[in-house]
């Protein structure tokens, strides 16, 4: 649906959110996170923790939808890109570099913009409004957002009366495996639900703590949502 379908004047963006664990903590305490998810025009299960408790609360969930299969689909599927025009907010310029090399490979280079915002963006009004003037400027219809929750989201979410009408995808750390930046987990590792575990093992200084502390935000979460629900 994304690649295929271009979004009107009149339906605006179209925010995609593929929440895990660490996006059920993040709703905890953040408020315009919360509201940014509220607002998403799609909302997947991307981590199975989320899957398997909707289901038992009795949600209809087709399944896991990851915001690491949208990517790898979409790029997998260049002819679709082309009808795009496409901004890429990314986390770096080495990032920046393989983007543009594969988009010179499939012969895309004339249909992306990057842009690399410095850290604490979130934080610079004056800033986030030139970037989303700049996103509006180039017209696009695709915007990639890839600087991670709750940054991601909020930009989007609160900004979306001046972006062009576009599918937007806050996929953080899956154009990065996409890209060959890091590694994609094996096969055994996907099947058996242990991403997680294969990012720590990747990461284990930066991620370690965060994932402890988002497994205990998202039980508080659980906890409070049956207590609310009987």
């Amino acid at each position: 649906m994304v690649g295929t379908t271009i979004r009107s004047e009149q339906e605006g963006v179209g925010l995609i959110i593929t929440p895990n664990i660490q996006h059920i903590s993040l709703m905890q305490h953040n408020r315009m996170f919360a509201q940014a998810c509220r607002h998403a025009a799609i909302l997947t299960c991307d981590g199975f923790p989320l899957l398997y408790y909707a289901r038992m609360r009795g949600q209809q969930v087709a399944g896991r939808v990851t915001g690491r299969g949208i990517v790898a689909d979409l790029m997998a599927r260049p002819d679709l890109l082309a009808r795009h025009r496409i901004f890429m907010v990314l986390d770096s310029e080495r990032t920046v570099a393989a983007a543009r090399e594969w988009a010179n490979r499939h012969g895309l280079q004339d249909k992306i913009v990057y842009a690399v915002p410095p850290h604490g963006f979130e934080n610079d009004p004056a800033y986030t409004s030139r970037l989303a003037a700049s996103i509006r400027h180039h017209q696009i219809t695709l915007l990639f957002m890839g600087v991670g929750a709750p940054r991601s989201e909020i930009f989007v979410d609160q900004h979306r009366d001046i972006l062009p009408p576009c599918w937007a995808l806050c996929i953080g750390q899956a154009l990065l495996v996409a890209l060959g930046l890091t590694p994609q987990p094996p096969r055994l590792v996907q099947k058996l639900n242990v991403e997680w575990l294969w990012r720590i093992a990747l990461e284990p200084r930066r991620l370690l703590t965060r994932y402890i502390q988002s497994a205990w935000g998202f039980l508080f979460a659980v906890f409070k949502d049956m207590g609310q629900r009987g």
